[in-house]
């Protein structure tokens, strides 16, 4: 059942991911191409969830991640999600509607006012939004500095926090897959380098752990989400090929 699981959400996800890497210089046959095979493979449910505090180049990468919500194939389910001062508010509840998820995004606040103490108490409250009775793949797409801070800043506990442990448990439990995107945050990700590795370890347990993958670049700057995008597809690429 994992490994069907896994077909399903790599085609999809790899597809839809096609989709938004394609420029318009290359013209319309092969957006014409794309639409086609988007058409022929399975539709899944996603969550959206964005960190509220990271850093204000984030904000430059919301239009790509609209233009990979309206590339999901029909029948997808997309519910946006903002990870802010310990609560995830949820700007858009799971839809059919791509285009009106799309349009819920908004510019990340990127300020320590919205810092929550860990991502991880959110993901399981999305965790838990997923409909039991679903037919489609299951995924989260976390975009976050992965830094957990609720019990100190101990290295010992890097990767290894209760309330990660308490994510993995429940996205296993609910068959739903973590894809994690590692920004900085306007806090201590964005100076401090110890604290990005801490976070980006943690992102890295939570979605090997889940049957996803975590994508980085170093611990320090910011890289767009052009290149996380291109990572993801050729990995699911890979993945697919196996499986199949």
């Amino acid at each position: 059942m994992y490994n069907r699981k896994l077909v399903s959400l790599a085609a999809a996800l790899v597809l839809a991911l096609s989709a938004v890497s394609v420029g318009s210089a290359k013209g319309n046959f092969n957006e014409d191409n794309n639409q086609r095979r988007l058409q022929t493979i399975e539709p899944l449910n996603i969550a959206i969830l964005i960190q509220d505090d990271l850093v204000s180049q984030v904000s430059n990468e919301i239009g790509a991640t609209r233009d990979f919500i309206r590339s999901l194939p029909q029948g997808s389910s997309v519910m946006v999600g903002y990870i802010t001062a310990g609560s995830l508010q949820v700007r858009q509840p799971f839809t059919a509607d791509l285009e009106k998820a799309a349009r819920s995004l908004r510019i990340p606040a990127g300020s320590t006012s919205r810092s929550p103490f860990n991502p991880y108490v959110e993901v399981i409250e999305a965790l838990r939004k997923f409909d039991r009775n679903a037919t489609n793949a299951n995924a989260i797409l976390l975009i976050s500095d992965g830094l957990d801070t609720s019990r100190g800043f101990d290295s010992t506990a890097a990767g290894y926090t209760i309330d990660l442990q308490r994510a993995i448990k429940e996205a296993n439990k609910r068959n739903v897959s973590v894809f994690s995107f590692y920004a900085p945050s306007v806090g201590l990700t964005s100076h401090n380098r110890i604290a990005a590795s801490y976070g980006q370890s943690s992102l890295s347990r939570l979605s090997k752990e889940t049957g996803g993958r975590a994508f980085f670049q170093g611990t320090t700057g910011f890289v767009t989400f052009n290149s996380h995008f291109a990572r993801l597809r050729e990995t699911l690429n890979r993945q697919y090929a196996r499986a199949r």
